[in-house]
């Protein structure tokens, strides 16, 4: 400490932390044997000043500085072994960022530099590069972290009146004609009345936004010319990602979020805590390969030299280290409490529960939000499966959490393409799946429905084509899934066949008529309700252009009504609790009633029986869904599949009521106008192929739907 103005400070808390005096500094690494703190000039192109931080209190190496102010520029060079055999990659050649930053100044500029070992060396693998990496990576920012929030108020939505709206930042808005160019495609940019207008009047209650914390464009997507657009690639986990600030920077995030929670809508986060964008053995030391390596990822026993993974990126981050978890923790937190975000969705949930490699239920990541005071109280979705041994956990997670159901996905989907033995499935589905749930005390909100997400086909191109077109991604068409369970109603792609339009837009209205009706917790994907097209690329991972983006233009849609009927639909969903139960249907007898809250009907005009659960040709399907007794009104949904019409009769005093249509999936906005047709006891309805029909009992047709 041999300038004036340079203390020991303090370990905690880590990161750099401003009191108007000055800045304490403190990073952790168990293994270092030294660590310097480095400073920037303003342009982050010069180092002013290089500090050897003079103590390490419990493995966290710390030191203050007097007089520095927020926007100053650092990083840190770490000095230890270079035994990559045993896990070690120090490298004091290479400038690191904080863990801990709270913002992040410039961009990676990709070159040999940024890796730890010499080029040419891949194979063995051992040779340290000894060139400075520091021109050519971000550097952390000191911030002031004062913020006032005024009378921001969290929405709080229940689980059950929840409707999520899967987005991305920038693919959003950037092709908003009403929206300033300068706005388009920022945080800005969310807060404008039309985009919430927008969401409000799809019914939507959450906005869950594609990963915003500070990631990377790989170095083999840049040698393409492309981009990593859904950001993957986590950099840092407490920065928001600088590509979306528009004029106010971070506050543009702080004051969309505000204007979000205004209209009664929640933000949650998708956040990528299994892994880091430094990649495998061969990846670049960019942060935590390079402060400490053997702390941070998961490596294999038997040769620390390479990377253990269950992720498919290359590494996986331990949160079986107290001081990682401990990261992922504090960085929840900071979300919450300096953002007001009101949840996450975990992308491959499973890896942060492997202890040490096998998936734990009890695993201490899971206990540790299940006991913290601030985490325990917001939106917890898991992504429930990973690539590693045993990583496929749907259903797998506690009481507390709600998963992504990739087999409502399937069951929906394939059912409406017609697949022969969808029917009980399809029945699971469409009631909450409590056969994967409700024997862990969980209810159907832990089930997150979605027909499509960022991860796959849009709705207009699940009904457009039967093959993957990856080929912009420069893979050969090789990368995304295989198995879509799509169809393209006949022509691959675009069509201007009349039938086959009509077709494909009858689907589409099938499929989302199916999602907003059953039990559970529905997602909708961004631009679904334009009939957004991705041209049939089902990993549009690297394409930050026309293909991901939306357009906001319903005449471009070619599907002007779909958007009119997803609103209908969402308005009947939210305007009765029988689709947002609380509790599983269970088929009980109504006390004094004689009636079952759930009724499986056959086209025959009888309840289903155990063989014709089981005839695989069988494509149609009828429920009664609620009752007057509790849910003060009962709906009737038929579906069928089948390339034919089916007939379709009532039994006798069928609840000894008269039942009135409120939505046909034939009709462009699914709305039923003029004289409703009305459905006796013991009545028939030929329902034609490949559609839905709701109906309501007729006691309650005073309702606006009915």
């Amino acid at each position: 400490m041999s300038a004036p103005d340079v203390e020991e400070g303090a370990p905690m808390p880590l990161g750099a932390t401003f009191d108007a005096i000055g800045v304490n500094f403190a990073l952790f690494s168990a293994n270092a044997t030294a660590v310097d703190l480095c400073l920037f000039e303003s342009t982050g192109r010069r180092e002013l000043r290089r500090i050897r931080m003079p103590r390490r209190t419990d493995q966290v190496w710390h030191v203050y500085v007097r007089g520095l102010r927020p926007g100053q520029l650092y990083g840190y060079r770490v000095h230890g072994p270079y035994e990559p055999t045993q896990g070690h990659r120090f490298n004091p050649n290479k400038l690191l960022i904080d863990p801990y930053a709270r913002q992040l100044f410039g961009r990676i500029r990709w070159h040999d530099a940024l890796f730890g070992y010499r080029p040419g060396a891949q194979r063995g693998d051992l040779s340290l590069d000894r060139r400075d990496s520091a021109p050519m990576i971000p550097k952390c920012v000191v911030v002031d972290p004062a913020h006032t929030w005024g009378e921001d108020v969290r929405p709080n939505r229940p689980w059950h009146e929840t409707l999520i709206y899967e987005a991305h930042v920038k693919g959003f808005t950037n092709l908003h004609a009403g929206l300033p160019p300068v706005l388009r495609g920022t945080y800005t940019a969310l807060a404008d009345p039309q985009v919430i207008d927008h969401l409000v009047g799809l019914g939507v209650t959450a906005i869950e936004l594609m990963p915003i914390h500070s990631f990377v464009d790989d170095r083999f997507l840049h040698e393409k010319g492309l981009r990593n657009y859904w950001g993957y690639s986590t950099l840092n986990f407490f920065t928001p990602e600088a590509r979306y600030f528009g004029p106010d920077g971070v506050y543009g995030l702080r004051a969309a979020i505000r204007a979000l929670h205004e209209a009664g809508i929640e933000v949650i986060l998708d956040v990528v805590y299994n892994h880091t964008a430094e990649g495998s053995h061969l990846g670049p030391t960019l942060s935590f390969r390079g402060i400490d390596n053997a702390s941070y990822y998961k490596l294999p026993a038997d040769n620390k030299r390479f990377s253990w993974d269950s992720t498919g990126t290359g590494n996986t981050l331990d949160l079986n280290h107290p001081r990682v978890m401990q990261m992922v923790l504090d960085s929840l937190r900071y979300w919450v409490e300096a953002f007001h975000v009101d949840g996450f969705r975990f992308d491959l949930a499973p890896s942060l529960a492997r202890d040490p490699v096998d998936v734990d239920e009890r695993a201490g990541f899971l206990r540790a939000v299940a006991q913290d005071p601030v985490l325990s109280r917001v939106k917890l979705i898991a992504e429930p499966w990973d690539l590693g041994d045993g990583g496929y956990r749907v259903g797998g997670f506690p009481a507390g959490w709600s998963e992504w159901n990739d087999r409502y996905r399937d069951s929906v989907r394939a059912f409406w393409r017609g697949d022969p033995g969808q029917l009980s499935g399809l029945a699971q589905a469409i009631t909450g799946s409590r056969e994967i749930f409700g024997q862990r005390g969980r209810s159907p909100s832990a089930s997150i429905h979605y027909v499509c997400s960022h991860d796959g086909f849009t709705l207009q191109d699940l009904v457009s084509y039967n093959e993957r077109h990856n080929e912009a991604n420069g893979e050969q068409n090789q990368d995304g899934h295989p198995h879509n369970l799509s169809w393209n109603c006949g022509v691959e792609g675009p069509s201007d066949d009349a039938d086959v339009i009509a077709l494909r837009q009858k689907q589409k209205r099938n499929l989302l008529a199916t999602l907003m009706l059953s039990i559970g917790v529905p997602m909708l994907l961004m631009g679904d309700e334009y009939a957004r097209t991705q041209g049939g690329n089902n990993n549009a991972y690297a394409q930050d252009n026309e293909t991901s983006w939306m357009d906001w233009d319903v005449a471009h849609s070619g599907d002007p009504h779909l958007l009119a009927f997803l609103r209908a639909l969402t308005a009947l969903r939210q305007s009765y609790d029988v689709f947002a139960r609380r509790d599983f249907l269970n088929g009980d007898v109504i006390p004094g009633r004689g009636l079952k809250d759930i009724y499986w009907l056959a086209p025959e005009g009888r309840e289903m029986t155990a063989q014709d659960w089981g005839e695989d040709l069988r494509r149609a399907l009828g429920l009664q869904l609620g009752n007057q007794s509790e849910h003060k009104t009962g709906f009737l949904l038929l579906l069928n599949a089948d390339p034919e019409d089916v007939t379709f009769t009532l039994p006798p005093r069928f609840l000894g009521a008269s039942w009135v249509q409120v939505l046909d999936t034939r009709r462009a906005t699914g709305l039923v106008e003029g004289a409703p047709l009305t459905l006796e006891a013991g009545g028939t309805i030929l329902l034609a192929s490949r559609s839905l029909s709701l109906f309501q009992l007729a006691s309650r047709t005073e309702s606006k739907h009915a």
